[in-house]
């Protein structure tokens, strides 16, 4: 990878508040994987239909689950812009389910998001149902890779102890 396209990455990433300095240098061990994974993960936190307040919530949740203290400190800039505050966030990551300040169709989302790796097979063909009347499939799809894709990355920091730089 050029020097310009990881310039133009961490640029990206520094702007989004997805990941720092130091998960940039983890991945340039091996240089072929840095542009594709900085930029699905800049791509999954940012783009597609679902709410990127609601990604974020998940994102931090998911890093909570999986004991990550990495992803869990960073925070989203354009969620934040949006309006997520850090008392949704500790809302979403707890009894989200009896806060009135989430609709069902948040809920659903952040059910899927504790539900995939804690009780994978409460996540059956009943409950996508459920999910298909507040997403399209393609908007579920979208929310299980995004769940899939930061979960494994987060298991991963925790497991090299990554911390965020200073």
């Amino acid at each position: 990878m050029s020097e310009a396209k990881l310039d133009r990455l961490r640029a990206q990433a520094a702007e989004i508040g997805a990941v720092d300095e130091n998960f940039i240098r983890v991945l340039s061990q091996v240089p072929g994987y840095t542009e594709a994974l900085l930029d699905s993960l800049t791509r999954s936190h940012v783009d597609g239909a679902v709410d990127h307040k609601l990604k974020e919530i998940i994102r931090i949740m998911l890093a909570r689950q999986a004991g990550d203290p990495y992803f869990g400190t960073l925070r989203s800039k354009p969620a934040a812009a949006a309006g997520l505050t850090e008392e949704m966030i500790e809302a979403g990551c707890g009894d989200f389910e009896n806060d009135e300040r989430f609709s069902s169709k948040e809920k659903w989302a952040l059910r899927y998001a504790k539900l995939m790796y804690t009780e994978p097979k409460s996540v059956d063909a009943a409950f996508y149902d459920e999910g298909k009347s507040h997403y399209s499939e393609a908007e579920i799809m979208e929310i299980g890779t995004f769940i899939a894709f930061h979960y494994g990355m987060q298991v991963f920091t925790r497991a090299i102890g990554l911390k965020v730089a200073e």
